[in-house]
């Protein structure tokens, strides 16, 4: 029988806000465990949560940005459950009226096709804190620092295929959060987690499979793995004539497998009711409105941009636009600079994105500044320096604290643009390799690069490549 997939993500991203959602404790990341855990966050008696506006904010800019509803009226319940880094003994969250329903996100598969994924919703919650089980040999250890951190879960529609699909749509939704700057998308320490509910059905049937849900992954790799292990192996369950058991499921990375951990609970199961200490949220239109007005550039808009207006490749602007801060790096360079934004470009995905890779640092930790790169094409536009020791100068730009113009006025590195000079030290070329400039008049035009490259050595990379490039021509075709 053949079986279609069926994923539905549910997407937990916690909120770039200083303090927690009900309280004013910290949400400062790696400080010492239960330093940054207040009376509220403890769940101790008598203490009242107070809602944190930026949290609500920052849920509402995220629906206007993937064209959802916002909830003019939406309202805080408690989800009752035990579990040992849940101090209250119930998580605050929302459930039937949540602040964003419906919305759309659209992720481009490797045909080219866009396909829709439908959100069903985004509420706001708080965070658990942390079990740990590997730091005291045979005793698990709780850290509440991370007890009440604002969330925003992010819930799709089953519309996602297959365990790429799903990648996409979670990279999409990450990219997104970043460009918004509602979150810094960090899935290391856990502001970007993931919970996959993945089922299969026989083809065309409408009815959907029982589905298993797999917990907290914090990486596109595993999220990736995770679904793949759990399709085959509910494919080789049905096909063995067995049923699927609807239930919570962790991925061991290790492993590689994905493994039982509880019975999947349902709604009823956590005894939803509404929050006697919060009040209903009303949101007045006046504020939707004014973020709306505020949103930044996204995306899909940004790429557009660079290719109508500044007349980039698509293909390089997609690549530079996927990451808000190099696209910021990448704008601030312009700013200073007065020539070809695609030569800019070019640069930044080579010289830049190649420091970045080795060094394994993001663009805020480049000692480069963007300034100093648009200073360095500059030269090369103005003919001061060639691109040889351009790249010379941009790997010392790490090290020195000199700008661009004193590097190249210290080293006497100007470009050598002087025709007279730069025929004399052709005719020594080509009196040093005459097989060559035989093999050239003969017709074997590659050779051209050859005697080009020695020119550049004896000019130690200063002279104009162009020059260099039409003189040799000119001075061989008159042999």
């Amino acid at each position: 029988m053949h079986w279609e997939t069926v994923i539905g993500l549910e997407i937990h991203v916690q909120l770039a806000c200083d303090s927690k959602i009900f309280s004013s404790a910290s949400t400062t990341y790696g400080k010492e465990q239960n330093t940054q855990a207040s009376l509220i966050d403890l769940g101790y008696p008598g203490v009242l949560p107070v809602l944190n506006k930026e949290a609500v904010m920052m849920a509402i800019k995220f629906g206007l940005a993937v064209d959802a509803e916002i909830a003019d009226l939406s309202i805080f319940a408690r989800k009752n459950y035990f579990y040992p880094d849940l101090p209250k003994g119930y998580q605050i969250s929302q459930y039937e009226l949540p602040i964003v329903s419906g919305g759309q996100l659209f992720i481009t598969l490797d045909n080219g096709i866009e396909k829709r994924i439908g959100i069903t919703r985004a509420h706001l919650e708080e965070d658990a804190g942390k079990s740990i089980h590997d730091k005291f040999s045979g005793t698990s250890a709780i850290d509440l620092n991370r007890a009440g951190t604002p969330l925003l879960e992010i819930v799709s529609e089953p519309e996602l295929s297959s365990a790429k699909e799903a990648i996409l749509y979670m990279q999409k939704i990450h990219q997104l959060v970043r460009y918004l700057k509602i979150s810094d998308g960090n899935m290391q320490e856990g502001s970007f987690r993931c919970d996959a509910n993945v089922s299969l059905k026989p083809k065309d049937n409408t009815e959907l499979g029982t589905r298993a849900e797999i917990k907290n992954i914090n990486s596109f790799r595993f999220i990736e793995n995770a679904i793949n292990y759990e399709v085959e192996r509910q494919k080789e369950i049905l096909e063995q004539g067995g049923s699927v058991v609807q239930e919570t499921r962790l991925y061991d990375s290790d492993a590689g497998e994905t493994r039982s951990m509880r019975t999947k609970e349902e709604a009823n199961d956590y005894r939803y009711f509404p929050d006697p200490d919060l009040l209903p949220v009303k949101i007045d239109k006046k504020i939707i409105e004014k973020i709306a007005s505020s949103l930044p550039e996204l995306f899909d808009q940004k790429v557009d941009r660079y290719v109508k207006t500044l007349s980039i490749k698509h293909v390089d602007a997609t690549e530079i636009a996927k990451n808000i801060e190099l696209a910021e790096y990448f704008e601030n360079a312009l700013n200073t600079y007065n020539g070809n934004p695609q030569l800019l470009a070019n640069w930044l995905i080579t010289e830049v994105m190649a420091i970045l890779n080795k060094d394994k640092i993001d663009i805020a930790s480049l000692p480069i500044s963007a300034k100093s790169v648009s200073q360095l094409i500059q030269r090369i536009d103005d003919g001061t320096i060639s691109s040889t020791i351009a790249k010379n100068i941009f790997s010392q730009l790490i090290e020195s604290e000199m700008s661009v113009d004193e590097l190249i006025k210290e080293q006497g590195l100007e470009q050598i643009s002087d025709t007279n000079e730069i025929e004399q030290v052709i005719t020594t070329v080509l009196n040093e390799n005459q097989e060559q400039k035989d093999q050239y008049l003969a017709g074997k035009e590659q050779v051209l690069g050859f005697l080009i490259g020695k020119v550049m050595q004896k000019t130690q990379g200063k002279a104009n490549p162009k020059l260099v490039n039409d003189l040799m021509v000119k001075i061989l075709s008159n042999h």
